[in-house]
C-alpha cells in the first residue's frame, strides 16, 4: 500500500510526486507545471513498471497459444479484466470491453446498437455539455438510420436543465447519451436522478416496447469519482485509460451483458470468431466478439497497474485534494476583473475554463509554456458548447492528485505578468 500523510486532502503530495519522473523535468528552464490532466494524465512508475515487466517478462499475444508466454500473458490480460469489473461494479467480466478508449468505446455502441435498433423518426438525446466523442458519432448514426438527435440545453452556470426532460422524452427516445463530468466546465451531471426520470418516463409510456438505452461518457469521472455502473443504472459506461494515470490506446466499454448479446459486431477479424467458411462465420459471445484483432496487451496491463495505483491512494482521499485546489485556484481567478471563468457551480470537477479580456487564449497558452506551464487552450472538442457562451476559445487548467497549492501560485503569477505586459 502507498503510504500517506496529511498534507492537501490527507495525502503526502511529495511522496506521490516523486512516482511521477516527468514531473522532475524542466521546460524552458523551468520547473514543470502540468495543468493539462483533462486532456491526459501523466503515468506513474508503477504504470511504467508494469508495462517494461510485460514486454520483459511475459509478452505474446493473449487468447492464441498453449505456449507459457501466451498462457501467462492471457491470465494477466483477464485479471485486468475483472479488476475492471470490480472498479466500475459491473456484474460480471463478461460486460467489460478493452477498446482503443473512449471514443471507440461509444463510436462501437452507435455503429453496432444503433445500426440495429434505430430506425427513421426515432430518438438519440444528448446534451449541450457533449464533447464531440460523444456528439458526432450519435449525429452520423442518425443521419444514415433517419432518427433524429435532440440536445438537453444548460443554463449560463454550466448545469443541464433537468426539468427540460420532460418536453425532450418522447415514446420515440432510444438513446440517451450523456457525459458524467464535463471536459470543459468539469460539472458533474447527477446521473442518478437524469436516469430514474427517464426510466420512470419510459414505464408510463403505453406502447413504448423498448427502454431508452443509457450511455455515459465516464473520460472525466473515472479518475475522480467512484463509479457504479448498477446503482447509477447505466446500460454503456466507456472511459479510457490514460486520463486515470494509465497508458494511452487502452480504454473500456461497459455494457449490460443482455444488451451485448444482442449486438452485432462492429469490427471483423481473428479472435471474435468460432468458425469461418467461405460462405459464412459465426462469432463468439460478448465481450470478445467486439475485441477483434491482437488486443493492446501492454496497454490492458498498464491499465491494470494503473487502478491499482489510484485504488490504493483511495479516489475518495484524491477528491479531496483536488477540491482544496480547485477551490483556491477559483479564488485566485476570481480577484482578476479582466477574468471571466466558466461555469461556477457547486458540483464540480477540478477543471475551470477562463478567458482573458482582450488577450487570445492561445498567445496566454503560448506565454506560460515559456515559463514550463502547461495549460490546455481551444475549444477543447466540445464546438458547440463554445458557441452557447459565444466564445471561440478559452484556457483550460485540470489537477490531477500529484498537483499542488505551490503550483498554482507559480501559474497565478505568471498570469499577473502575463497581463501587465499586455
Amino acid at each position: 500500500m502507498i503510504r500517506t500523510k496529511i498534507n492537501s486532502g490527507g495525502l503526502d503530495v511529495d511522496f506521490i510526486r516523486d512516482q511521477f519522473p516527468i514531473l522532475k523535468k524542466q521546460i524552458n528552464g523551468h520547473p514543470l507545471v502540468y495543468l493539462d490532466n483533462a486532456s491526459t494524465c501523466q503515468k506513474p512508475q508503477a504504470v511504467i513498471d508494469a508495462i517494461t515487466k510485460c514486454y520483459c517478462e511475459y509478452y505474446a499475444n493473449a487468447h492464441r497459444g498453449v505456449h507459457t508466454l501466451s498462457q501467462c500473458a492471457t491470465t494477466a490480460f483477464e485479471h485486468v479484466r475483472e479488476q475492471v469489473r470490480d472498479f466500475l461494479h459491473a456484474r460480471s467480466t463478461d460486460e467489460v470491453i478493452f477498446t482503443r478508449g473512449t471514443t471507440e468505446a461509444i463510436n462501437l455502441v452507435a455503429t453496432s446498437w444503433g445500426k440495429s435498433y434505430l430506425h427513421e423518426g426515432d430518438e438519440v438525446l444528448i446534451s449541450a455539455l457533449e464533447h464531440h466523442s460523444n456528439l458526432v458519432p450519435w449525429q452520423q448514426i442518425c443521419r444514415v438510420t433517419g432518427a433524429r438527435l435532440k440536445v438537453l440545453p444548460i443554463e449560463p452556470s454550466g448545469v443541464l436543465q433537468i426539468d427540460s426532460l420532460e418536453h425532450l422524452l418522447s415514446n420515440r427516445t432510444r438513446v440517451l447519451a450523456l457525459s458524467h463530468v464535463s471536459n470543459v466546465l468539469g460539472t458533474i451531471n447527477p446521473l442518478a436522478a437524469i436516469i430514474q426520470k427517464v426510466r420512470i418516463y419510459d414505464q408510463m409510456q403505453q406502447g413504448k416496447k423498448e427502454k431508452t438505452i443509457v450511455l455515459i461518457d465516464g473520460a472525466q469521472a473515472v479518475p475522480h469519482i467512484s463509479i457504479n455502473v448498477q446503482e447509477l443504472d447505466a446500460d454503456f459506461y466507456a472511459f479510457s485509460g490514460h486520463k486515470l494515470y494509465g497508458p494511452s490506446g487502452i480504454g473500456v466499454l461497459y455494457g449490460r451483458n443482455d444488451i451485448l448479446r444482442k449486438m452485432l459486431p462492429w469490427q471483423y477479424g481473428g479472435g471474435m470468431v468460432a468458425d469461418v467458411s467461405f460462405e459464412q462465420s459465426t462469432f463468439v459471445v460478448p465481450p470478445r466478439c467486439f475485441e477483434a484483432g491482437t488486443a493492446n496487451i501492454a496497454g490492458v496491463i498498464g491499465l491494470g497497474a494503473a487502478i491499482t495505483w489510484l485504488q490504493n491512494l483511495g479516489i475518495g482521499v484524491i477528491a479531496e485534494h483536488e477540491q482544496i485546489l480547485l477551490k483556491y485556484v477559483t479564488d485566485q481567478l476570481s480577484q482578476f476583473s479582466c477574468i471571466r471563468i466558466l461555469g461556477q457551480v457547486p458540483l464540480k470537477a477540478a477543471v475551470v475554463a477562463f478567458i482573458i479580456k482582450d488577450i487570445p487564449a492561445r498567445n496566454i497558452g503560448l506565454a506560460l509554456d515559456k515559463q514550463g506551464i502547461a495549460v490546455q487552450v481551444g475549444r477543447h472538442c466540445a464546438q458547440p458548447l463554445m458557441n452557447f457562451f459565444g466564445l471561440q476559445e478559452t484556457v483550460r487548467v485540470s489537477f490531477a492528485v500529484y498537483n499542488t497549492l505551490e503550483e498554482i501560485d507559480v501559474f497565478i503569477s505568471a498570469l499577473h505578468e502575463i497581463i501587465n505586459q499586455h
